[in-house]
């Protein structure tokens, strides 16, 4: 028989092999916000979502890369450590408009980006990752992430929302997600709003929604964080997205699973904040 030659164990197994190296044993956890046009304040839900965070004990750096977010700094591809304000004890910022192309590897794909952030911020602990949903699901490109969708008062909002799903769910195996609805919505609304993606979601793609947060973008500084948004924060960096890392780091490939059937959680609809974040994030 004729001897087989023995791969490398450095190889690499597929896109994916560079992070899995990176994450294993790292307490990092990516969390997907899915840009959407048809939604204004998105700087405010990302503000929220910091406080959130932060109430757990959590750093958090905030990347805007949609398409709306500020240019990146001209040395941001050079020096990208260098690029990263420090806003408080426990927030940071990246303005990264346009950054991500310049990671574009043969595979079409963006992972080295997640890298590079990765390396330029040990002190993070969640790197709360702003784009549209094509360039996210390059950037998690052999990932099983959990993405938080975004709509708003504007009805083709949560078409755009779907449409995302969609995207994800097919090119990502995505099944999991959170949603957050910014706005002044009525809380029926929202739980309506919640109820129609939870069942085109479930009916079309096998997909599910875990948990639904209100945030009014014009909410006043001292508004107590609200539990809807603490549940939100609290399942993305213990649940599913903190599975699929623990999962890249022992080199198991993921694959889409089965997701619960039931209709999303949410508490009264509250607007959010703490003083944990510094400032508007726009």
């Amino acid at each position: 028989m004729t001897a087989q030659p023995l791969r490398s164990p450095s190889a690499p197994r597929d896109q994916a092999h560079g992070l899995r190296q990176l994450f294993a044993g790292a307490a990092l956890h990516f969390v997907p916000l899915v840009h959407n046009p048809h939604v204004p304040g998105a700087g405010a839900v990302m503000e929220r979502l910091c406080a959130a965070f932060a109430a757990r004990g959590h750093h958090t750096l905030v990347v805007d890369a949609a398409d709306s977010a500020s240019p990146a700094h001209e040395l941001a591809t050079v020096d990208l450590p260098a690029c990263v304000e420090r806003l408080s004890a426990q927030v940071s910022y990246l303005a990264a408009g346009g950054l991500p192309m310049h990671y574009l590897d043969s595979r079409a794909t963006l992972t080295g980006f997640l890298e590079a952030l990765r390396t330029a911020t040990p002190h993070a602990d969640v790197v709360l990752l702003h784009a549209g949903a094509l360039d996210l699901r390059r950037m998690f490109a052999g990932l099983a992430p959990s993405p938080v969708l975004l709509a708003g008062s504007r009805p083709d909002s949560l078409t755009h929302a779907y449409t995302s799903m969609k995207l994800l769910s097919q090119r990502l195996g995505a099944l999991a997600y959170d949603l957050v609805v910014a706005g002044d919505v009525a809380p029926r609304r929202a739980r309506r709003m919640a109820d129609r993606l939870t069942e085109c979601g479930d009916h079309f793609l096998g997909a599910a929604l875990r948990n639904l947060a209100v945030i009014d973008p014009q909410a006043s500084a001292q508004s107590p964080l609200g539990a809807d948004l603490a549940r939100l924060a609290a399942g993305q960096v213990a649940g599913v997205a903190a599975g699929a890392i623990s999962n890249l780091a022992t080199g198991a490939v993921p694959t889409p699973s089965a997701t619960p059937d039931r209709r999303p959680t949410s508490a009264r609809p509250t607007s959010p904040r703490q003083s944990a974040s510094a400032g508007r994030l726009n």
